[in-house]
């Protein structure tokens, strides 16, 4: 089964960028490559639970199984030494990608309390988008009951554009709630 939002993809929003940009053919028009959910866990070196349980968050949000991310060297300052686990990783492709950016725009963001839209200025210097959540429990898949504490994320959404602009059209295009109409 097609995810609605690839489909609008190819079928309306490449052709249009195409006809309307000075792209030649239609490997030039940017696309999503993949989107990363990062969640740090400070507390995952005293806490094997705190660890577990985010994991399981993080896998149930995002529709595939997360990772375990190691600390590479020893920090004194933060407690922490070399390969004790300090966050969890998914990296979104294909199918999932797309299904996971459609929940997250009709379903997670609008949860949000006081959402006044995405800042147009969190975009880097390669076109791809960074967003912060700061609890978990704005995705319905997850049962209010059975979380034990609230953790941010990071997600970020990498695509193939070539500058911010770029990057902006299409995500506005995919259905993205960016603030105002101002560009970059």
């Amino acid at each position: 089964m097609t995810q609605r939002l690839k489909q609008l993809y190819f079928e309306s929003i490449a052709p249009t960028l195409l006809n309307t940009s000075e792209y030649c053919n239609t490997h030039q028009v940017p696309r999503l490559k993949k989107i990363v959910i990062n969640c740090g866990i400070g507390e995952a070196s005293q806490n094997a639970k705190c660890l577990e349980s985010t994991l399981e968050e993080l896998s149930l949000i995002a529709g595939q199984k997360a990772v375990v991310r190691k600390a590479r060297k020893a920090i004194a300052g933060f407690k922490i030494r070399e390969g004790v686990p300090v966050g969890a990783c998914v990296t979104l492709r294909g199918d999932a990608m797309y299904a996971f950016l459609d929940r997250l725009i009709n379903l997670a963001l609008p949860r949000i309390r006081d959402f006044q839209g995405l800042n147009p200025q969190s975009f880097d210097s390669y076109g791809n988008f960074h967003l912060g959540l700061q609890e978990q429990l704005v995705f319905p898949e997850l049962d209010f009951d059975k979380i034990e504490r609230v953790r941010g994320m990071d997600v970020c959404v990498v695509t193939t554009a070539k500058s911010k602009s770029e990057a902006l059209v299409l995500l506005k295009a995919l259905g993205m709630p960016f603030q105002g109409a101002s560009a970059l």
